[in-house]
């Protein structure tokens, strides 16, 4: 197929763009450089350097099979702080994506959701029917973007998945995480061990949970990739399905750290800090439908094994 790749210099879409260019397809990258990395655009893949809202129209006048949607504005405090940048960046950049789409008769869209749109959930695991009320601008941003995806699917028959992440970690290859500014929890603990950070905070230590820290849901990013080969696979003209996507198991802050020490060889200084206002004890996401009605089994849930592949590619970073 002939996919067009939006935000595929970054993390999770330089990633899926490398299964797609090795799974046979033709596939272009479009990205304004913005977050990404032009070297983590694949070999094989054409890149074109552009704004999303400028270029979508005349990109997709050469005929696509399909559109993988992973151009954003990821940052939950820039996004309170400045919630403009967020529905321009995001709400506004898709909507013309779509007109884009409609336009020019791209029959397949795959879009990169996440779980924020479901804010503090009732109950763990979390599926796809739980309440959605998310609780920043970032996560209404998103939930936005899916209402519109429903509406076109519905209105013009386009096949449409939403697929919603929970924490997505690892690294495939020389693709991998390295984000200017950085707010995820293992690269953070990385960064302590590859010197570049004195210690890493424990955002409270007193929770409901087995060992007092915040359990999150960590997948790996080839596994996140295969779904999205899968999901390109069984979109359906005229439906939006969206399914999350989670390994189905939960690790502890304390859990992370002790990994990352065990696979580095570093003891990583941990200090205890307060609770972050509206830091949920317990995310874990409920697969069951992608599994169900894409086949997908993630096969990569050992932390070690995610923690390693992270850990391979930080320290590809600076040798």
């Amino acid at each position: 197929m002939k996919l067009l790749v939006t935000g595929g210099a970054g993390y999770v879409g330089s990633v899926c763009a490398a299964h797609l260019v090795d799974a046979g397809n033709d596939v272009i990258v479009l990205d304004d450089l913005s977050t990404g990395h032009k070297d983590a655009v694949p070999d094989g893949a054409r890149f074109v350097e552009a704004d999303l809202a400028d270029a979508a129209d005349d990109v997709l006048a050469e005929g696509f099979d399909g559109v993988l949607h992973f151009a954003a504005k990821s940052l939950v405090g820039e996004s309170v702080q400045h919630p403009e940048l967020y529905w321009d960046g995001n709400v506004v950049t898709t909507f013309r994506l779509l007109e884009a789409v409609r336009r020019h008769g791209t029959p397949r869209l795959v879009f990169s959701s996440t779980a924020a749109t479901y804010g503090e959930p009732d109950q763990v695991p979390i599926r796809e029917d739980a309440p959605t009320r998310p609780t920043n601008p970032y996560g209404a941003s998103k939930l936005a973007i899916d209402h519109a995806i429903s509406s076109y699917s519905a209105a013009h028959g386009l096949a449409a998945v939403s697929l919603r992440y929970f924490n997505v970690a690892g690294a495939h290859g020389r693709f991998g995480e390295r984000h200017a500014v950085e707010t995820h929890l293992i690269p953070l603990v990385l960064q302590v061990a590859s010197g570049t950070r004195e210690a890493v905070q424990v955002y409270g230590e007193d929770w409901p949970t087995p060992d007092g820290t915040c359990v999150r849901d960590y997948i790996h990013v080839d596994d996140l990739a295969d779904a999205h080969l899968l999901a390109l696979e069984h979109a359906r003209a005229g439906r939006h399905a969206i399914y999350n996507l989670g390994s189905g198991t939960g690790f502890s802050v304390r859990e992370v750290v002790e990994a990352c020490r065990e696979v580095t060889g570093h003891p990583i200084p941990a200090h205890s800090a307060p609770r972050r206002a509206g830091d949920p004890a317990v995310l874990i996401a409920s697969s069951e439908a992608a599994q169900t009605e894409l086949g997908w089994q993630p096969r990569r849930t050992d932390l070690a094994t995610i923690v390693g592949d992270a850990w391979r590619f930080a320290q590809s970073r600076t040798s």
